[in-house]
C-alpha cells in the first residue's frame, strides 16, 4: 500500500464515512465497502469515521440479545487505515429518525481534526442516516460530500420521517453515486440533478474468489460427492430470504433426493432468525440436509462455495450484491428475486435466472431447473473477471480527482459558525 495511506502519515485526502464497517467485534460487517474505498487508499490517503450507536444502559439488553450494539475500539488500524468509531446517541424505535443529527453532532470534532490534516472531501455511504450526517457536517466545515446510495434507501424513500432527511441529504451532496441502475432512478425520482449522479457497481477480487477443486470442498464440509447442492451467503436476517429457501427443499428433495442446502452467516446489526430457522428445518423434517456454516472470512468462502452448484439468495432488498459476483467468480450460477440492483448483476441467462420476489412456486421451479442445467462455468467465471474492483475503483478516483481539485475544499476556511 502506498506511503500515504499508513496511520503514520500526516496527509489526508478522503474521509470515508459510514457507521456499517469492519471492526473487532462486527468484522463482516461492511466488508464491500472496505473492499472498495482501501483500494481507493491505495491512491488517496484516507482516514475512516465509522460511528457507533449508543445510549446509556444499551449493555443491559445484551442479557437478551448478546450481540446488540457491541461497542468497537475508539480507534483501530486495519491494513495502516485508522478506523475511527466515535460513539452517537441513538435511541431504539421512533427517535432513530435523529440518528443524523446526532451522528454529525459527535463525528464533528473528530472530522474538524481530519480536515486541519489536509482531509478534502467526506464520502459517506447509505442515504440515511450517514448521508445526513455527513451533508451537514460538510456543511459546517466547509467541505464537498459525496453520498453512494447501497439499498436502504428504498425502504426509507418510503418512510415520511425518514424520506425529508434523506431527500435533503442526497440535495447536499456533491456527488451522488449508486451501485446499480435501479437506485440512481430513485435518486433521480427524489429529485436529484441527474448530471450529479453516476452508477458505480461494487465489484469482486478474483484473487480471494476463485473455484477449489470440488472434492476436497464437499469433503471438507461431509457432503457426499454425487450431492446436489444449494448454497446463501448472507446475515441470518429476514430480509435475506433462507427461510423462503428452506420452504422450497420439500419439493426439490422430491427431485433431487441428494439435495443439501448450505447457509453461510450469523448474526448481524438487523437481527438473528438462527433459532426460527432451525425450528423451521426441524418442522420440514430437512434435518442433516441444512447445513448452517456460521460466518465466514472472505478468503475461506470459496471453499462452501466450490462445494455448491448453485447459489440462492431469496432477498427482499438489494441495492449490488457483492456476493453474487463472489458466487460466480467460483463459477456458480445464481437464483435470485428481482429486487434492487439484482437483475442488473444477473442480466444473462447464461448467468443464473431472476424470479419475482415473493412467489415461492416461481422460486422452486428456478431452483429446480438451475440445479438440473448444464452451466457454461468458464463463462461465468469469465463475467465475474470482467467485473473486478479496478473499474470501479478507476471510476471513483476520477470522480474524485474533480471535487478534489475544486477550489471549495480545505484551503478554503471552515464558515464562522463552525469556528465557534
Amino acid at each position: 500500500m502506498a506511503d500515504g495511506c499508513t496511520a503514520e502519515s500526516g496527509r489526508l485526502d478522503l474521509v470515508v464515512f459510514s457507521s456499517l464497517f469492519p471492526s473487532a467485534v462486527r468484522p463482516a460487517a461492511g466488508l464491500f465497502i472496505r473492499e472498495r474505498m482501501f483500494r481507493v487508499a491505495q491512491h488517496r490517503p484516507l482516514a475512516v469515521v465509522s460511528p457507533q450507536a449508543w445510549f446509556p444502559g444499551q449493555s443491559l439488553i445484551r442479557w437478551l440479545r448478546p450481540g446488540y450494539r457491541l461497542q468497537a475500539p475508539a480507534l483501530e488500524i486495519q491494513q495502516g487505515i485508522r478506523v475511527y468509531h466515535p460513539r452517537f446517541l441513538a435511541l431504539p424505535g421512533l427517535l432513530r429518525r435523529f440518528d443524523g443529527v446526532s451522528m454529525a453532532l459527535s463525528s464533528f470534532f473528530l472530522v474538524r481534526r481530519l480536515r486541519r490534516e489536509g482531509a478534502r472531501l467526506i464520502d459517506a455511504h447509505f442515504g440515511y442516516p450517514d448521508g445526513d450526517a455527513a451533508t451537514r457536517l460538510g456543511r459546517w466545515l466547509g467541505l464537498p460530500v459525496t453520498v453512494t446510495l447501497r439499498g436502504t434507501e428504498v425502504p426509507h424513500s418510503r418512510n415520511p420521517a425518514l424520506r425529508r432527511p434523506l431527500v435533503r441529504a442526497l440535495g447536499a451532496a456533491a456527488r451522488v453515486f449508486s451501485v446499480s441502475a435501479s437506485l440512481r432512478r430513485l435518486a433521480l425520482e427524489l429529485g436529484v440533478d441527474a448530471s450529479k449522479t453516476e452508477v458505480v457497481g461494487n465489484g469482486v477480487d478474483t484473487g480471494i474468489f476463485q473455484p477449489v477443486e470440488r472434492a476436497a470442498a464437499r469433503a471438507r464440509y461431509g457432503l457426499p460427492e454425487q450431492a446436489r447442492v444449494l448454497i446463501s451467503v448472507g446475515g441470518l436476517v429476514e430480509r435475506k430470504g433462507m427461510h423462503r429457501v428452506i420452504d422450497c427443499l420439500p419439493a426439490l428433495l422430491a427431485r433431487h433426493p441428494e439435495l443439501h442446502y448450505l447457509i453461510v452467516g450469523g448474526a448481524s446489526g438487523e437481527g438473528d432468525l438462527r433459532a426460527e430457522l432451525d425450528a423451521q428445518v426441524t418442522r420440514l423434517g430437512l434435518g442433516g440436509r441444512v447445513h448452517f456454516l456460521g460466518t465466514l472470512p472472505p478468503e475461506a468462502l470459496k471453499w462452501p462455495l466450490s462445494a455448491s452448484d448453485v447459489f440462492v439468495l431469496a432477498t427482499r432488498n438489494e441495492g449490488w450484491a457483492n456476493v453474487f459476483l463472489e458466487a460466480m467468480a467460483c463459477g456458480l450460477p445464481v437464483v435470485a428475486t428481482d429486487v434492487g440492483g439484482n437483475a442488473e448483476v444477473v442480466c444473462r441467462d447464461e448467468l443464473g435466472s431472476i424470479v419475482p420476489f415473493g412467489n415461492a412456486h416461481a422460486l422452486q421451479r428456478a431452483l429446480d431447473a438451475a440445479l438440473d442445467k448444464d452451466w457454461d462455468h468458464a463463462a461465468i467465471i469469465g463475467y465475474a473477471q470482467a467485473n473486478q474492483w479496478d473499474k470501479r475503483v478507476a471510476q471513483l478516483l476520477q470522480a474524485f480527482d474533480v471535487l478534489l481539485a475544486a477550489p471549495s475544499s480545505a484551503e478554503r476556511p471552515a464558515p464562522a459558525a463552525a469556528r465557534q
